[in-house]
C-alpha cells in the first residue's frame, strides 16, 4: 500500500469513499455525523489545494481510503470542555479520514503513516461513532475532552504522542 499526496482527479473517488464512510457509520448507529452533505467537494477541494488531502492505494493504485493530515495549530482545539490537553507541544490533525470498507487495518495504516511524520496528533470524532472511538482507543490515544466545531457541533476530542525521538516536530 502507498499512502500519496491526492489530487483533483481523485476528488470522484475520494467521495465516493465519503459516501460508503457515511453508510457504514449509518449501519453501527452514528446517524448524525457528516451529515447535509459534507464533507463537499468544495471542503475536499480545499485540502487538496492546501496540500493536506491524503489518499491510501493498493497496489494497482486503486483508492481505498483517505484523509487530511493537517499541521496544527487547528482553531477548533484552542479550547476543550470537560477535560484538558496533555500538552501544547506541535501536533497535527487527522480530519475526514474515510475508509471504502471496513475491517481491513487501514485506518490503522494511515495512524502508523502519520506518526512515521510527526510525534503528536489529534483527532475528534461524534459521539456515536463507535467505530472510531475504538479504533483510537485501541490505538493507544486518550480521550481528552469535548471541543466544538466552527458550527458548534460538539465533538469528542483524542490526543496521542508517541516516537518523540524520530518525529520531526
Amino acid at each position: 500500500m502507498i499512502i500519496r499526496k491526492a489530487t483533483y482527479d481523485d476528488l470522484p473517488t475520494m467521495m465516493a469513499i465519503f459516501e460508503a464512510a457515511k453508510a457504514i457509520m449509518r449501519r453501527s448507529g452514528n446517524l448524525h455525523q457528516w451529515g447535509s452533505g459534507y464533507p463537499s467537494h468544495e471542503v475536499v477541494g480545499r485540502d487538496i489545494k492546501a496540500g493536506v488531502s491524503y489518499v491510501v492505494c493498493d497496489e494497482r493504485g486503486t483508492i481505498l481510503a483517505t484523509m487530511a493530515f493537517i499541521p496544527g495549530p487547528d482553531p477548533t482545539y484552542s479550547v476543550i470542555y470537560d477535560g484538558v490537553w496533555p500538552d501544547e507541544r506541535p501536533y497535527y490533525v487527522i480530519h475526514r479520514i474515510a475508509v471504502a470498507a471496513s475491517g481491513g487495518g487501514l485506518a490503522r495504516r494511515m495512524l502508523d503513516w502519520a506518526f512515521e511524520r510527526t510525534a503528536t496528533l489529534r483527532i475528534d470524532t461524534h459521539r456515536d461513532n463507535c467505530i472510531m472511538h475504538h479504533i483510537l482507543q485501541k490505538y493507544g490515544f486518550k480521550r481528552c475532552g469535548v471541543i466544538l466545531l466552527a458550527n458548534g457541533d460538539a465533538r469528542d476530542a483524542y490526543h496521542l504522542t508517541k516516537n518523540t525521538e524520530n518525529a520531526d516536530n
